[in-house]
């Protein structure tokens, strides 16, 4: 067991394990209209709630499936919109870097960088973004087992920051399918860090539509539920006010009207397990 990482300030709220958060937003910005629409609507469920809340939404999804698909307005342009959001929701914001040259610019905007899954061990993005001082979230691989981050974690801690969350997002079961194995959040919290679970792409089915990723929705709540059960320290959910014409990840994105109830509940499953 290593000793917990201390929370740490984000908009004036803590974000740590002491007290339940979550990240919340579109898969990818779209337009600048509608991502502020949604912030804004996630800013009122935080407020309502007394929930710290981090908005997420990606610049680009350089992951896509196809080449064809659609991959956001790219670094500088989604930057932009992340920090109107910021001003006008109040909400810290939260995206995705693919390339150590871009932790730096991104930093100036983000309160935390995100490493994505099939990314995680890549040690020139880790150590960049480690270097900007930032939070760091790291989604674990479908590849990878929870005891073996250890070293993700190293390369990271070895610029000095110590800030670091991890994300469980399903394990790779078979083809076009992920399974969430609860006893990785228990192992994961072992290296004192705060380990987020996000609902919505372990319900995903990769590459499962040919030229996209698939996904199974109506699991995400329960998987959310289970997940904050089992220990999480929080939940990352993907929501769109339309996920079925969302332009990335609808199949396994929630609809935005459904946000506030099982945040609501997931808040409440956490305080339970905390007290008991």
């Amino acid at each position: 067991m290593h000793e917990p990482v201390p929370s740490v300030t984000l908009g004036g709220r803590p974000f740590g394990r002491e007290r339940f958060f979550a990240i919340c937003g579109p898969c990818v910005i779209e337009t600048p209209e509608l991502t502020l629409a949604i912030a804004e609507r996630l800013a009122a469920i935080s407020a309502e709630l007394e929930l710290p809340l981090i908005f997420k939404a990606s610049y680009d999804k350089a992951n896509r499936t196809s080449v064809q698909s659609f991959r956001g307005p790219g670094l500088e342009p989604g930057l932009e919109v992340l920090a109107r959001v910021k001003a006008a929701s109040g909400l810290p914001v939260i995206s995705d870097i693919h390339h150590p040259e871009q932790a730096a610019t991104a930093a100036q905007v983000l309160d935390v960088l995100q490493i994505p899954a099939f990314l995680c061990r890549q040690t020139d993005l880790l150590v960049a973004a480690g270097r900007t001082g930032r939070p760091v979230n790291v989604k674990k691989g479908q590849f990878m087992a929870p005891h073996d981050i250890g070293p993700i974690l190293d390369k990271i801690r070895s610029t000095g920051n110590q800030a670091v969350w991890l994300t469980e997002r399903g394990s790779t079961f078979g083809y076009n399918n992920l399974v969430v194995d609860m006893r990785s959040i228990g192992v994961m919290q072992g290296f004192g860090v705060p380990v987020v679970f996000d609902a919505t792409h372990s319900v995903q089915l990769p590459g499962g539509l040919g030229a996209a990723s698939g996904g199974e929705r109506r699991f995400a709540p329960a998987l959310a539920r289970a997940a904050v059960a089992a220990g999480a320290d929080a939940v990352f959910l993907e929501v769109h006010p339309d996920p079925d014409r969302a332009l990335c990840d609808g199949p396994n994105t929630l609809p935005l009207d459904q946000a506030a109830g099982l945040l609501k509940q997931l808040k409440d499953i956490h305080a339970l397990v905390r007290s008991a």
